[in-house]
This record gives C-alpha cells, sequence and structure tokens, in this order.
C-alpha cells in the first residue's frame, strides 16, 4: 500500500514525540554506561550491579511516557488508519541520519503495539522488518581504533592501546602484563608471522565493563588472517589495574557473550558498529544475542523473532512438546529444528506448587535484574506472538486446549500466544546423566554442584534444585533454567534439622519438627537428589557441605556484609598469576 505523506501536521507532531521519546531513552541508557567506566576505576561494585539492573527496566518506563503523551496530547487511540501510515512514513525520513536507526525502530514499534490493535501488526504500520540500513554510519568516537604494529614495535603498541582507555587509576605493572600478553600470543600462534603491510590491530573504542572486570576487545589483522582477542582488566588488592587474562580462542571468547550471563555495560554511539565489529570475531553468535548482551534487550527480541520467522519460512517441521519430565508450571515445547524452547505458564499448576501466574511472571523478571554468573539462562518474554498453525503438532495443540487454553487462541491460519517465554534449547541435565559414562556423570555432578555454589555466592537460591531444572550447555556448562521457586538468598532461613524426640520419630510419617514458607533444610537435599549410586558417589566426593546449613549461612552472611564474590568467565588456568611467574625474566623477542 502507498501512501503519501501530505500534508498532515499531526502524523509529524506525532513522529516528533516518538523520536524524542526514543532519543531521550538512547541518552540514559548512554549515560549509564559511561558511569559504569567510573564505577570500575573507583571500585564501586555494588553501585555497578545496580547500575545494570537499573537499566533493564529503562526502555519500558520510556515506551510507557511515550504512550502517555500520545494519549494526552494526540488521542491516539481515535487516529484514523492513514494518520498512522503517515506517521512512520514521517519517521522513516527523521531515522536518514540518526545513529541508532534499528533501536528507533523498534522503539516506534514497542509504542505503537500499546495503543494500536495487533491486526495492525504487519508492515504499513508497524516496521515488521528493517526500514533503515544500519550500514556505514559515520561515529565519533570511532567504533574501533587502529594502531599499526610496524611503526613502534608490537610491545609498545600492545602498551599503548591499553593506556588509551585513560582509566583514572595506575596499573601495578603494565610493562610485565604486555610481556604476559606477548607471551600468550606467542604460544597461541606458534610462532610469529610476517608483518604484512596492513598489519594492525583493532581495538573497540568503548571497554565493556561487567561484575569486577573491564574487557578490551579486539582483532589482529594480518595480509588475509584476522586474530580476534580479548583482555580482561582487573583491581588487585591494592586497587591497581592489572591484566588478568588474554583470550584469543572464538569460542572462549563467544562464552563471555552467553546469554547466562549478566549484561555489558558498553558507551555506544553507534551499537550497529559494535555488533557488526563483534559478528566479525564471533560469526555463530546470532546478532540478537549480541544486541541482548549489549544491554539492548528490546532489540535483541526483535531479531530475534525476525530470525523465527525467517527460520519457519524455511523449514517445515512442527512445533512438539518438549522432551523430557514434564513440568509443573510450564508447558514447553520446541521445534527440533532450531535450538530454543519455548514456555507457556499453565492455567493449573501441579499441587506441589503454592503459587498464581503473578508470582511466576515476577519470579522470571527477577532473572533480569541478577547477576546470573553464567549459570541462569536468560528468557526472552513475548506477548501475543503469532505463529503459523500448520506448524503445531496435533499432540502439543491438545496439550495447550488441556492444560493452557487461557494462554492461547486460534486466528485464522495462526496461533495466537498470549504470553511467552524462549530460551536457548539445552540438554536436561537428568536426561544427560541417564546416558553418560561414569566420569561424565563425575563431571556433571561438579558442575551442577558448582552451579548452586555460584548461585548461592550471587545471592540466588534456586528453590527446586531437581536434576531436570538444570541443561547442559554444548561447553558441558550446567545451568538453570527453571524459576518459578527462586529466591534471594537472603530471604531464605537455612536451618538445622533438630533432634527427634523420641527414638522412633524417625520412622514416622510425617516430620517432627515445623518449616515456616520460607525455612530450607539442606540436609533434606540427599532424599531427592541422591538416588542414583554413581551421582551419589559424586556428590558426596565434591559437594558434600552443600547438604548441611553452614554453606548457606556463610554465603548468605557474605553477601549481607556487602562483598561482592570474582567470577570468572573464563578457565582459571588461563589467568596469568596460574600462567607465569612473576619474577620470570621478559622474554627478549620482540622487544620493542
Amino acid at each position: 500500500m502507498e501512501v503519501s505523506m501530505g500534508e498532515n501536521p499531526v502524523a509529524q507532531a506525532i513522529a516528533q514525540t516518538l523520536i524524542e521519546g526514543f532519543n531521550k531513552h538512547y541518552r540514559i541508557f548512554r549515560e549509564t554506561s559511561r558511569r559504569a567506566k567510573e564505577f570500575f576505576e573507583s571500585g564501586e561494585w555494588r553501585a555497578q550491579l545496580e547500575s545494570v539492573r537499573e537499566r533493564v527496566q529503562f526502555y519500558d518506563d520510556r515506551v510507557d511516557e511515550t504512550v502517555q503523551r500520545l494519549h494526552g496530547e494526540f488521542a491516539a487511540d481515535s487516529l484514523d488508519d492513514t494518520t498512522w501510515q503517515q506517521v512512520k512514513l514521517h519517521y522513516i525520513g527523521m531515522l536518514i541520519r540518526h545513529k541508532q536507526p534499528e533501536l528507533a525502530e523498534t522503539f516506534f514499534n514497542s509504542v505503537c503495539c500499546k495503543i494500536l490493535h495487533r491486526t495492525y501488526f504487519n508492515n504499513d504500520y508497524i516496521f515488521a522488518r528493517p526500514a533503515s540500513s544500519t550500514e556505514y554510519i559515520d561515529s565519533y568516537p570511532p567504533v574501533y581504533s587502529s594502531y599499526y604494529p610496524q611503526d613502534g614495535g608490537l610491545r609498545r603498541t600492545v602498551k599503548r592501546l591499553i593506556e588509551d582507555f585513560d582509566w583514572q587509576r595506575p596499573f601495578e605493572d603494565l610493562d610485565r602484563d604486555v610481556d604476559y600478553i606477548v607471551r600468550t600470543a606467542l604460544a597461541h600462534l606458534g610462532s610469529w608471522p610476517d608483518m604484512e603491510v596492513n598489519c594492525q590491530i583493532q581495538v573497540l573504542y568503548s571497554a565493556f565493563y561487567r561484575n569486577k572486570t573491564a574487557y578490551i576487545i579486539g582483532k589482529a589483522v594480518n595480509g588475509y588472517q584476522e586474530y580476534p582477542f580479548t583482555m580482561a582488566v582487573r583491581h588487585n588488592a591494592g586497587a591497581m589495574l592489572y591484566v588478568d587474562a588474554i583470550l584469543f580462542d572464538p569460542w572462549r571468547i563467544s562464552v563471555l557473550f552467553s546469554l547466562s550471563r549478566a549484561y555489558f555495560m558498553v558507551d555506544m554511539e553507534v551499537p550497529s558498529g559494535y555488533v557488526q565489529f563483534l559478528r566479525s570475531i564471533m560469526p555463530n553468535k546470532p546478532r540478537s544475542e549480541l544486541y541482548t548482551m549489549l544491554g539492548l534487550g528490546k532489540q535483541g527480541k526483535t531479531m530475534f523473532f525476525r530470525d523465527l520467522v525467517s527460520h519457519l519460512r524455511h523449514s517445515n517441521d512442527q512445533f512438539i512438546i518438549a522432551p523430557g519430565i514434564r513440568g509443573l508450571v510450564m508447558l514447553v515445547f520446541t521445534l527440533p529444528s532450531y535450538p530454543y524452547v519455548f514456555k507457556i505458564i499453565k492455567d493449573v499448576f501441579g499441587a506441589s506448587k503454592n503459587m498464581d501466574r503473578a508470582t511466576v511472571k515476577r519470579k522470571y523478571l527477577m532473572v533480569k535484574h541478577v547477576d546470573r554468573v553464567g549459570r541462569m539462562a536468560d528468557t526472552l518474554e513475548f506477548s501475543y506472538a503469532a505463529l503459523p498453525l500448520s506448524r503445531f503438532h496435533p499432540e502439543l495443540l491438545e496439550e495447550l486446549r488441556a492444560l493452557a487454553p487461557s494462554s492461547f487462541e486460534i486466528e485464522g491460519d495462526s496461533v495466537i500466544i498470549k504470553h511467552l517465554y524462549i530460551e536457548r534449547r539445552m540438554t536436561p541435565l537428568n536426561l544427560h546423566l541417564e546416558r553418560a559414562a561414569d566420569e561424565d556423570v563425575e563431571h556433571a555432578v561438579r558442575e551442577y554442584g558448582n552451579a548452586i555454589r555460584e548461585l548461592a555466592i550471587a545471592n540466588i537460591f534456586p528453590g527446586d534444585m531437581l536434576w531436570k531444572n538444570f541443561g547442559v550447555t554444548r561447553y558441558g556448562r550446567v545451568v538453570f533454567y527453571d524459576y518459578d521457586e527462586i529466591e534471594y538468598m537472603t530471604d531464605v532461613n537455612f536451618r538445622k534439622i533438630p533432634p527427634p524426640p523420641y527414638e522412633d520419630a524417625e520412622l514416622e510419617g510425617e516430620p517432627w519438627y515445623s518449616a515456616g514458607p520460607m525455612d530450607v533444610f539442606p540436609e533434606e537435599f540427599a532424599t531427592f537428589l541422591l538416588g542414583a549410586p554413581r551421582v551419589r558417589k559424586a556428590f558426596l566426593k565434591h559437594h558434600r557441605d552443600l547438604l548441611g546449613p553452614k554453606f548457606w549461612q556463610d554465603a548468605q552472611q557474605s553477601i549481607r556484609s556487602g562483598y561482592v564474590e570474582d567470577f570468572f568467565p573464563y578457565p582459571l588456568e588461563l589467568r596469568f598469576c596460574n600462567l607465569y611467574r612473576s619474577d620470570d625474566p621478559p622474554t627478549a623477542a620482540l622487544s620493542g
């Protein structure tokens, strides 16, 4: 449908209101991201974590503000179709020289979807597909800086690129760290290649901040070869800076951007430029995930759903009930050809679940606000998602009608799911343990216990610790993904089971001790976790202390004292402190 922009001052004013709403959002987003550098320099770790939590809500707040303006100033509900189509055309014109056009389009969609009926969710009224190019957008400061080793030598170049981040805190011994970087690079390459005429090191202009670490992300270019890298910069005990590690393997760098971790704080004028650079070093990482990990979750959702729609056009398998033990709260289904699971809250929960729909939604939102420390899968939340009816297996449709009839409706040739969570698909831990060899069982059980420990230290108690609520990633890492019973550690009362009042009390069907709603007895964990002998053996070998209250109470005390634990998204053996001795003489090669 072609619509002339014409002379419609109302449409132009609405478009102006929309762009002002987005610009305000991104201005606040950047200001928050810039403060991450200050928090890193001053070691204000709690403030850093709080800033990440607060940022999650910024987008929805600005959308709601803009919706209220449109209702109050333009009676948005009563506007005709032609006006809305002209609003979109005026808005596109405002994005021609915009630095974040793709984000602004998504903001437009978010606002309009709160005003228009979903029958309008097509390309005439909203941005069902992008209308603005994100290629070659000028940025100041630039997206990345280039350094040329042939001008001053490799060591001086590496030292300079680190110094250019201008952290207002001295390094403990930057020359030593540069030497460690050069040694590790040489060990990774095996031998130094000849420098080609285009030899350069490209580094993203802004550091990536998360937890207690700043990451320098870049790549070396030499001839036709590219070598990605990430340096981790941290504080020592004396609050001086040091380079803790450098990663060269693309898959290890990709793990830094896992959706099971907290989002980065990055100051970006042109986020599409950062995503394009990151894709050059992690080509298998979807752009939707990169936007999400940069704190731009709504853009991540938009791109994910466009990818899903495209995948549905180019595949023909059906959505089916996900394999594994059926949950008491969630109905879970999957598309075998697509690496995600889709979760819908059931209308009626299992008898043992004392909660309601609002509580479940609050728990899943809670995951967005905490540090997931690489142990909790991130979720994408959608409302009124339309999926093709023909792709639903009859058995799944029957399950939906039986267990979640209020959560979906069939409209024409689409299934409209009113509320939906989507997560990366993993192998359920219980299925993995059933099929695994003995050594793999020990690794998985050790990972499971480590996940529980790290979540506890990050102030998260899983609640339901059954094996089926955890998954195994493609890198063998165990991740928690069922959130309807999670609690903050500091809200739970960990107790020791009192001694029985008389000799035969333990033989009775009911416990002899009372328990409040937030009381947890870790000694009970063994009853429902350790039935299989080889699982029990591995758990007691590595995690016996989780079966008593002391570990949990000590973790609570640490959290309440304000201490922020160290979490490393790379193996500890790759840290320079474990690779090299500080009194080792510097390497002679490439001393320039």
